[in-house]
């Protein structure tokens, strides 16, 4: 039987304690402008609560969710703010003005939390009604909006919907472990938040040696151009999004939870193999996400099966807080990360007994060469992004295991599980930390069911040999 979702409430939350009369402006950057027009990031966290009943949940959960989201918004005001682009401005900026609140919906679902939070795979679908929409327009956009959805004498689970051009996953996280904190501590909101997780504001710290907004916007313009058939833009100061296409009913999501031995295991099969063969002409940098991250694309390589000329590639998400210099403030809100692109390869490269090193010996290589020089990229990746050959397969990741979303416990224990919803957007994985918080790896998979089930297989058989 298909499940349904009861929506209870849409309320709108605004900061509390906060001067009427304050508003805020913040301009973007380069590195948020990157992401202006490309889809928003959705994530779902689920915790398990058995003695969660209607009753509960609307008279305790919702109340302290409500009230420690308008408490930890006061520290970050931005986030009720709204994306806009005055006519007069030469780009956009995130402004927040009194009255600005953020989107809460309040809702009930039918649906099965252990399928949903579970290690066997189930239909992507199931999870979208989870997920808030984020209001985007030609105007404006919100920030972030969120939903919290109650499974009757099973748990629980919050939507996130963020959108990319305000926030980065290092930001995002910061603000969901202040939510998290106030809520778990009922802290009001005139107290201080620990360092850690206090945001900075200044975008002066953000230098570059070039004017890179203006070259990040002008490869968008050329991009628009490119899309529209060569016409330019009726209006080129547009919020609205580059267009998502529809998730097939037949896509699957499936999580691998690899044990610090399994990984640790995956290091030793590299340095075995790097050590007898021609392919490592120096020692690998096998830390956990090359590791992980290799093994995981080239299993995808060989699922999605098909002609081994055809091209593929990876590209991963770079913070470039500490890689600065000097360095920015691990606080810093807002988007500082580039990316690292290698494409296109044959295909052929990662399908044989050497495939597994193959990707190992080129993510290490690319890891090893990250510097300052990787933030200046900026526009050339954005255009390298939209030359991809049609059909070729670039592997991008969502998350980190650095970003500790285990550790979200806003009063009712550590999550069950948190799903990065968006790799369904594009070929991405996602990686986390493990639940248990014993060195483990998850990584999200969300492919098509027959490719699913050939992944799965390939990816277990691989920890046995």
């Amino acid at each position: 039987m298909a499940s349904s979702l009861n929506i209870i409430e849409v309320a709108r939350v605004t900061p509390s304690n906060f001067d009427s009369s304050e508003s805020l402006t913040l301009p973007l950057t380069f590195f948020d402008l990157q992401w202006y027009k490309l889809h928003t990031v959705k994530r779902v966290i689920f915790y398990r609560l058995t003695d969660a009943t209607r009753n509960v949940f609307e008279s305790v959960i919702v109340p302290k969710l409500k009230a420690s989201l308008s408490s930890s918004l006061s520290h970050y005001l931005p986030l009720a703010g709204k994306l806009v682009w005055e006519q007069l401005d030469p780009k956009p900026s995130i402004i927040f003005s009194p009255n600005d609140a953020v989107s809460f919906t309040v809702a009930e679902s039918t649906a099965d939390f252990s399928s949903l939070s579970g290690n066997l795979p189930f239909f992507s679908i199931e999870l979208y009604p989870l997920v808030p929409e984020l209001s985007v327009s030609d105007e404006s956009a919100s920030a972030v909006s969120f939903q919290v959805t109650l499974f009757p004498n099973q748990g629980f689970c919050i939507g996130v919907n963020v959108h990319h051009a305000v926030l980065d996953g290092k930001t995002t996280t910061m603000f969901l472990k202040s939510w998290a904190r106030k809520c778990k501590e009922e802290e009001a909101a005139h107290t201080s938040l620990p360092q850690d997780l206090t945001p900075f504001y200044d975008r002066a710290v953000i230098k570059s040696p070039r004017d890179l907004d203006t070259e990040v916007l002008n490869v968008w313009h050329s991009l628009a151009k490119m899309f529209s058939g060569g016409k330019e833009p009726e209006n080129p100061k547009s919020l609205k999004l580059l267009p998502s296409g529809e998730v097939g009913t037949d896509v699957t999501r499936y999580t691998l939870s690899l044990t610090r031995e399994d990984v640790e295991k995956l290091r030793e099969r590299l340095k075995r193999e790097s050590s007898v063969s021609s392919l490592a002409t120096k020692e690998l940098r096998l830390s956990t996400f090359v590791v992980v991250f290799s093994y995981a694309w080239t299993a995808l390589i060989k699922a999605k099966g098909g002609d081994q000329e055809r091209l593929v590639g990876y590209g991963f998400a770079v913070d470039c807080r500490s890689l600065m210099d000097p360095p920015v403030p691990s606080t810093y809100f807002g988007n500082c990360i580039s990316a690292c692109f290698k494409t296109p390869i044959k295909a052929e490269t990662f399908m044989s007994e050497e495939g597994f090193l193959a990707a190992a010996t080129l993510v290490s290589d690319s890891v090893e060469a990250l510097d300052e020089s990787v933030a200046w990229k900026t526009p050339e990746l954005l255009e390298a992004f939209a030359t991809i050959p049609p059909g070729a397969l670039l592997l991008s990741v969502s998350g980190s295991t650095r970003f500790g979303v285990y550790g979200l416990d806003f009063g009712w224990g550590r999550p069950e599980k948190v799903v990065v919803v968006s790799i369904d957007q594009s070929e991405a994985i996602s990686m986390a930390e493990s639940r248990d918080g014993n060195g483990g790896v998850e990584v999200g998979f969300s492919l098509k069911k027959h490719e699913m089930d050939l992944l799965i297989d390939l990816l277990h058989n691989g920890l046995k040999n």
